[in-house]
């Protein structure tokens, strides 16, 4: 049997056509280095990701070459070996570091808008608030005290969408007094609960499906990034899909990649279905089904139940091409080496979800507007001033540093974009009283 598959394997390299991805410095990303080799290099193939890359394998062997969006999905949510499952891949010790780890001013920045905005529609009592990918909880503890500071006498709820066990328990750890596990037989639509210092609940759910109905104020940050991509191409005037393949003789060290890009000999379902943006000019694009799936139950949820969205992401509008990559220990890594052992990630098309948005519920958008832009127009300044006076004189720099990082149009200020949603009936009041951050 295994000498059958293996026989037919060996003759898939005449099927597919291997394709050179386009060069990424020609798209506003930075070009994708070799990985340095790292101390245990070896016993890391061995465990986990080698386990994984040997799965994929014998998947392709035995089916074909598979989407894009697939290779991510598992390799990033396989629940044995998937990146995000099982392990903290945060802060400076982890593979990349996120806004609200870099600086309390932007968690309370964000707080402090969410209040805002929820003061403006009334103050409706009682609500829940949300975060999609809470990662550490950062975020989430540091909204929290803005919200128990300011919501007056107001009631609500946490709801943290969450597939990673490991995370879901970090987070509990970050801002909940007390936390419970339930058993696996609960058959409620929440895993984990927990009770924070001021007696706020807050329950976790693997779908946004699963959060109850009712007013909600909903976060998203560096949550679309991490969802799966289709990459398609341009040929003879139809869309083709590229694919992934194992690597032709296979991967001889580390450095070599175990897969290889290839394109589809015709139209995949994907593919054939795909209906390009009105004016779209591009010929090689990311496309996402999930996102997609995603932002229409967003819309769908605030149009139904009232509320407010804010996504937070590094993405473009619609003008990218390939933005498919890895990053390792703060180092872009080849996706296609060791799977699992690096996060993936694709650039946010904010065109896309702002359409979506508008076209799957009756919903106002405002933005998207870069990072620095928003933090600035939020007083991030005077905030950052407030710091610095009661800050040590050791620490004043770090400080300093972190905000400047957050806003630097040249770091992450302009990369990283913002995007609100708000119930469509109340567009003209928006007009009459302006989104704060937007304008």
């Amino acid at each position: 049997m295994l000498r059958e598959a293996l026989r037919i394997g060996s003759r898939r390299w005449y099927s597919y056509k291997s394709v050179r991805r386009p060069n990424l410095a020609g798209t506003g990303a930075p070009k994708v280095e070799p990985a340095k080799e790292q101390p245990g290099a070896s016993s890391t193939v061995e465990n986990g990701h080698g386990s994984l890359a040997k799965q994929l394998r014998a998947k392709i062997l035995a089916t074909g070459p598979i989407p894009v969006a697939e290779y991510m999905r598992e390799v990033l949510t396989n629940p044995q070996a998937g990146y995000y499952m099982n392990k903290d891949v945060f802060g400076r010790e982890g593979d990349f570091i996120t806004s609200p780890e870099i600086s309390q001013i932007f968690g309370e920045l964000v707080g402090i808008w969410l209040v805002s905005e929820w003061r403006k529609m009334g103050s409706p009592s009682p609500f829940h608030l949300v975060e999609l990918g809470p990662g550490r909880g950062t975020l989430a503890r540091d909204v929290l005290k803005v919200i128990t500071k300011f919501k007056q006498d107001a009631e609500f709820s946490m709801h943290m969408v969450e597939v990673s066990p490991f995370l879901s328990k970090a987070q509990a750890q970050r801002f909940c007094y007390t936390h419970d596990t339930l058993p696996e037989d609960s058959q409620l639509p929440y895993y984990q609960m927990g009770t924070t210092a001021t007696g706020t609940k807050a329950f976790w759910h693997r779908r946004l499906e699963d959060v109850p109905h009712g007013f909600s104020l909903v976060l998203a940050h560096e949550f679309f990034d991490a969802l799966p991509v289709h990459k398609l191409q341009l040929v003879d005037g139809k869309w083709q899909e590229v694919l992934i393949d194992v690597a032709s003789g296979g991967a001889k060290d580390a450095k070599q990649a175990d897969f290889r890009y290839v394109l589809s000999r015709s139209q995949t379902p994907v593919s054939s279905v795909f209906r390009p943006m009105p004016n779209e000019t591009r010929a090689c694009l990311e496309y996402s089904l999930e996102t997609e799936r995603q932002v229409g139950l967003l819309a769908e949820r605030i149009e139904r139940d009232g509320g407010i969205a804010l996504i937070m992401d590094y993405g473009h509008f619609g003008e990218k091409t390939d933005t498919f990559r890895a990053f390792k220990q703060h180092q872009l890594h080849d996706p296609l080496i060791e799977p699992g052992s690096a996060d993936l990630t694709a650039d946010v098309d904010f065109k896309l979800v702002r359409h979506i948005a508008e076209t799957r519920g009756n919903v106002h958008c405002c933005g998207p507007v870069e990072q620095g832009l928003f933090l600035q127009r939020m007083q991030g300044e005077a905030r950052l001033d407030q710091l610095m006076a009661h800050a040590l004189p050791e620490n004043q720099q770090i400080i300093r540093s972190g905000y400047e990082m957050l806003t630097d149009s040249a770091q992450m200020g302009s990369r990283f974009k913002f995007l609100a949603m708000f119930p469509g009936v109340l567009a003209s009041h928006l007009d009459k009283y302006p989104v704060v951050g937007f304008s």
